[in-house]
C-alpha cells in the first residue's frame, strides 16, 4: 500500500469500502436476499465504486504501489464500470426480450480471475494478513463466476457459494479500511492487520 507520511495519503481504505459495498450487494443479491428487480440499482453502486476505485487505483501507482495500483484499476475498470453498465443493460435487455449470449461474460472473467490469482503470492509477500484474506476470497470467487457466465457451472450451490466469498470478502474489506485509517490516524496498531505470509528483510513493492 503506498503512504510513507510524505505526498498523497494513502487512498487504499476508499478502495477497500467501495470493494466492501460491491462485494455486499453481490451477497445480497446471489444469496437470495433481495429479488432481481433491484440489479439496475446495483449497476448505479458499482458504477459509484467505478469512480473511487479509478481514484484510489492512479494515486496508488504515483504512490509507486505496483500490485495494489493495477488491481484496483483493472477492479474499476472491470468489476465496477462494465459490471455496472451490464448490470442494468442485461436489466433491460431482458425485459424487451433482446437475444443475448451472456457466456461471453465468463471468458472475460477467466481473464480476470486468473489474473488475480497469478499477482496472489506479491500479496502474500507485501500484504498484511487481512488483505490476503480479501484477495484469497476473491480468487475463489471470480474462477466461480467465470466458469458460471460460462455455463459450465450449473449447480444450485454456485450462487450462494459466490456469495459467501464475497460477504468475506466485503467484511476484511471493511476491517483493513478500519484498520488503515484507525492506526495511520493513532499512530500505534488499533485495529491488528497481521503481517505477510511470505516473510522478506527487504521492502514491500505495493499492497
Amino acid at each position: 500500500m503506498s503512504g510513507n507520511g510524505k505526498g498523497w495519503a494513502n487512498p487504499a481504505p476508499a478502495g477497500l469500502v467501495a470493494l466492501g459495498v460491491a462485494c455486499f450487494i453481490f451477497y445480497a443479491l446471489l444469496g437470495g436476499k433481495v429479488e432481481h428487480t433491484c440489479i439496475p440499482l446495483l449497476g448505479i453502486w458499482l458504477l459509484g465504486g467505478f469512480v473511487v476505485q479509478l481514484i484510489v487505483g492512479l494515486m496508488e501507482l504515483m504512490e509507486g504501489a505496483i500490485v495494489g495500483g493495477n488491481v484496483f484499476t483493472f477492479f474499476a475498470a472491470f468489476f465496477m464500470l462494465a459490471g455496472g453498465l451490464e448490470m442494468i443493460f442485461k436489466y433491460y435487455a431482458s425485459i424487451h426480450g433482446w437475444p443475448m449470449d451472456t457466456r461471453i461474460d465468463g471468458w472475460a472473467w477467466l481473464v480476470l480471475s486468473f489474473s488475480l490469482i497469478l499477482w496472489t503470492p506479491a500479496y502474500l509477500k507485501s500484504g498484511p494478513l487481512s488483505l490476503i484474506g480479501i484477495i484469497l476470497a476473491l480468487d475463489v470467487a471470480t474462477v466461480l463466476v467465470a466458469f458460471k457466465d460460462l455455463a459450465i457451472l450449473t449447480a444450485p450451490w454456485a450462487g450462494p457459494t459466490i456469495a459467501l466469498f464475497m460477504l468475506i470478502s466485503g467484511i476484511l474489506g471493511m476491517y483493513t479500511a478500519a484498520g488503515i485509517i484507525l492506526n495511520t490516524t493513532f499512530g500505534r496498531v488499533v485495529l491488528p492487520l497481521g503481517g505477510p505470509l511470505i516473510k522478506d528483510t527487504s521492502t514491500s513493492v505495493g499492497a
